[in-house]
This record gives C-alpha cells, sequence and structure tokens, in this order.
C-alpha cells in the first residue's frame, strides 16, 4: 500500500506538539512499505512521541502491554495476519490500547468491521496532517487517562485497605495529613473546625485508624440528627423501666465505643443540659446509664466536631465554656476546598472512579476545559458538593445543570477579601494569581507549558511565581504517581 509521503503531510503534527509534549508517549508504525512506516514515524518524533517502526504482528504484540503508554497505527493491508485480526490482537491484551487504522478511500465494509472490533479511529489514505494530529493527539490524551484512572484505582484500593485516608497534595492537606498521624499516637480527645463538607468525619476516621485503638469500634453520631428526648438514652443508654418504653437494657454510644473512639458531629448543637453530662464522662471517663446508679469505666477517645466558634458561642451562653476547654485539648482547623484549588482535580476523578464503580458505568474523560471549569469555582459546599459534581457528571449530566450560577466565576472572591472590599489592582493580582496556580496544577508543575500556555516569557512566569509565593514543587506530583499516604 502506498500514499502521500510529502513533508507537508505531517507539518500539522507541529501545533499539537506546542499543545502539549508527553516524552513517555509512544507510538507503534505498523506497515509492511518501511518506507511509508518510517514517514509516518519521523513525523511523530518531530512531536516528541518515541515512535517505532514494525512490519509484522509478531513484534508488535510483544512491545504492548496494559501499562504500555501509547497509541498503535496500523495498516488495513498486512502480510499473513491482516490489520482487523491484528486489531482483535491487540485488544486481547488490553481493550483500551487505542487502535488508528489506516485504509484505502472508500473502503466502507473495512472501516465498519475495524470500528464494530473496537478501532480509535479509521483514516483513509491519502493521510491530512490536520486531521491525523488531531486523531493521535486524542488518541494519547485518552490513553493518558486510562492509565492515570488505573493507577488511582489500584491506589484507592490499597488505601482502602489500610482504612480512611486524606486525598490531597496541597500544603493544607499534607500538613493535615501530618498532624493526624502525629496526634493519632496521643491519647488526647481532640477537636476537629471545618465548614460543612470539609470531610470532619473523615479526618476523626483517619485519626482512630492510625492510632491503636483502630481494632475497636469508631462510632459516630450527629448530635443535630438525633431528637433531644432520645438523644441521651442513645449516648448513656438505659435500664429497663428507666423511661416510658424502655422495656429492655440498652447500651449507649459511649459503652458501645468502649476501646475504641467516639465522633461527636456537630458538638455545638447538643443542648446544655447534656452538655453537662457530656463533661462528667470526659472527666471521669465512666458513664451511668439512664435508670441506673452503677458507673461503668468506658477507655474512649472523643473527637468532636464543629463549624462555629465555641469561643464565642460560650461566651454568648450557647455552649458550656468548661465543656469548650476540655475538648479543645487538641484542636485541628480543615481548610476549604477553595484554599486549596490544586487538590479539586484529583479528588474530582477520585470521586468520579467511586461513582463509576457505584453506578457500574464506564470513566468519562475529564478534559482540560472540565478541570478548568472546576477550578474556577468557589465551592460553598466544599468536598461534599464536589462528590455530588461528580457523580452527576458520571451518570452524563452537564456540570452546570443543576446550579446556573457556576457558568461564570465568582465575583465575591474577588471583590472581597475578608470582608474588606478590593481595590482594582488587589483584584486583578488576585485573579492572575488564581489563574497561573490553576496552570500549573494542570500541568502538574511544567513551568515551560505553563508560560507557553500563558503566552509569558520564561522570566515573567518566574517573577510572578516568586511575587504570589508559588512553588514549582507544590504541583509536582501527578495523580498517579503520588506516593501512599499522601493523598488524602
Amino acid at each position: 500500500m502506498t500514499f502521500a509521503r510529502r513533508k507537508s503531510d505531517f507539518e500539522g503534527l507541529m501545533p499539537f506538539s506546542r499543545r502539549k509534549t508527553d516524552l513517555l508517549a509512544q507510538a507503534i508504525v505498523v506497515d509492511p512499505d518501511e518506507i511509508s512506516g518510517r514517514h509516518i514515524a519521523r513525523g511523530l518524533e518531530k512531536c516528541g512521541i518515541n515512535a517505532e517502526v514494525f512490519s509484522d504482528a509478531e513484534h508488535t504484540l510483544n512491545k504492548i502491554s496494559r501499562d504500555w503508554n501509547g497509541v498503535v497505527i496500523l495498516q488495513m493491508e498486512l502480510p499473513g495476519t491482516g490489520g482487523l485480526e491484528l486489531l482483535s490482537k491487540v485488544k486481547e491484551i488490553d481493550p483500551e490500547v487505542p487502535v488508528i487504522l489506516i485504509v484505502e478511500q472508500g473502503d466502507i465494509p473495512s472501516v465498519v468491521k475495524a470500528m464494530r472490533l473496537g478501532a480509535y479511529e479509521v483514516v483513509e489514505v491519502p493521510l491530512l496532517s490536520g486531521v491525523f494530529a488531531k486523531v493521535i493527539h486524542h488518541a494519547l490524551e485518552k490513553r493518558k487517562l486510562v492509565l492515570e484512572n488505573r493507577g488511582l484505582r489500584s491506589e484507592i484500593q490499597v488505601q482502602e485497605k489500610a482504612g480512611a485516608f486524606i486525598i490531597g497534595k496541597s500544603k493544607p492537606m499534607q500538613s493535615l495529613a501530618e498532624t493526624l498521624r502525629r496526634v493519632a499516637g496521643v491519647n488526647a480527645d481532640v477537636l476537629l473546625i471545618g465548614e460543612t463538607g470539609t470531610g470532619k468525619e473523615l479526618a476523626a476516621r483517619c485519626l482512630h485508624e492510625q492510632s491503636h485503638r483502630r481494632q475497636g469500634q469508631f462510632v459516630a453520631i450527629n448530635c443535630c440528627a438525633i431528637p433531644e428526648d432520645i438523644l441521651e438514652s442513645e449516648l448513656f443508654g438505659h435500664e429497663p423501666g428507666a423511661f416510658t418504653g424502655a422495656q429492655r437494657r440498652r447500651i449507649g454510644k459511649f459503652e458501645y465505643a468502649d476501646g475504641g473512639t467516639l465522633y461527636l458531629d456537630e458538638v455545638d448543637s447538643m443542648p446544655l443540659h447534656l452538655q453537662g453530662k457530656i463533661l462528667r464522662v470526659l472527666q471521669e471517663r465512666s458513664v451511668e446509664r439512664l435508670g441506673s446508679n452503677q458507673s461503668i469505666p468506658v477507655d474512649i477517645r472523643i473527637v468532636a466536631s464543629t463549624k462555629m466558634d465555641l469561643k464565642k458561642a460560650s461566651e454568648e451562653g450557647r455552649f458550656r465554656e468548661d465543656l469548650y476547654y476540655r475538648l479543645n485539648v487538641i484542636c485541628i482547623p480543615l481548610t476549604p476546598l477553595r484554599e486549596r484549588r490544586e487538590d479539586i482535580p484529583v479528588l474530582f476523578q477520585y470521586f468520579v472512579l467511586q461513582a463509576c464503580a457505584r453506578f457500574q458505568r464506564p470513566a468519562p474523560q475529564i478534559t482540560n476545559e472540565i478541570v478548568q471549569s472546576l477550578l474556577g469555582r468557589d465551592w460553598p459546599g466544599n468536598v461534599r458538593e464536589l462528590k455530588n459534581a461528580a457523580e452527576r457528571f458520571t451518570l452524563g449530566y452537564d456540570l452546570d445543570s443543576t446550579r446556573p450560577e457556576y457558568r461564570r466565576p465568582s465575583r465575591g472572591s474577588l471583590m472581597q477579601l475578608n470582608g474588606k472590599k478590593r481595590t482594582l489592582v488587589e483584584q486583578m493580582n488576585a485573579f492572575e494569581k488564581t489563574l497561573i496556580e490553576q496552570e500549573l496544577a494542570r500541568t502538574s508543575g511544567n513551568v515551560k507549558a505553563t508560560y507557553l500556555t500563558l503566552g509569558l516569557p520564561r522570566k515573567t512566569l518566574y517573577d510572578k511565581m516568586k511575587k504570589y509565593s508559588l512553588r514549582r514543587k507544590d504541583f509536582i506530583s501527578s495523580i498517579a504517581n503520588e506516593p501512599a499516604g499522601k493523598l488524602v
């Protein structure tokens, strides 16, 4: 088979190289005509893609594996094993390896068969450089996403076997993970403070899983979700006849958590009369069931969480001051998502993979446009809101379908800082910093890709990074290659 071998046929590949060159990307060109095969390979190599040329199926199949990061480009007419048969064998090794088939113009039956067998794309000769470049670009992007998803899935499985874990590579999350590891070995009560949806219960579980209490129970109770008239019984338990309807003995949460951890979510909503009893349990490490005079010793760690300022609430008489000081032995703040935007892509991908497993759906492609849209939002519901968005995305809904206000960037975060109106210069600096952060996060710290995309001279980008205290090393690690324990 022959086709046009002009140099101009591959000039359209060059913009692909300027857009994004992946030095790990590979291509296998399968062509019985060595000259035409090398012609395609040279075009790919100019774009930074390591291309190899083979004329038979055996060498091709020996090269491909499930971890291979590349695309296969093969001619329809091959001696011995035909193009369609080789396509089938490649798909047996890994169904998600992108295979681009080159066919003669007008060969409709071969196109239909190839697509049914799972070909990524079928292109006709003579090859049009612009079209061919786009096909290869999208094929490599898809393969990269597949391998990243597999790496993340593998890491998630390892981490989930070890228990709860934190996902994130930002400095606040790395600091949180280190704090939890350090505090886990200390037998002291902990107070978690953070906005709704920031992952306070996850942090509490991490504390439990990393402590010597991990063989015991982790008991979580939402203080505002249980009616006040039965909350006391839920916490302390009761004896038969303690109140109307108490027909048999019930073990309370304190007792049930003996040897483990009791997590009091939204402790600020607990009634004042119960706060005194909670304080006594914390001081004495013993509990009395309702209707009983017997004091039962309990070996528990209390982890409480709140989204409000308990110090201020105690000063206003809405929370017992002595309980606040007793809970506040170790206070751990949780950073809202809008202040650690570099964690958004990895969190979103993690939640998409979770949703795919839950709904039995294939993993959708997360494009750069989607990532940019996610990075541009304020996420008032924090990680919980991001998880909901990931589930909708997995089910095929547009990210903006249920929140029209997401269609444009929020002006509030730019217009104000700590309640004070920003000047025009401050707003412009904040916007510029956000753009640089987003691009560094998208490229995993690739400075060259960042200054090319933003259209800045290299020195200018470095000057601006220094101005905004942005460090390249904070963006370097990729989703698939994060070390265990760093992703949370």
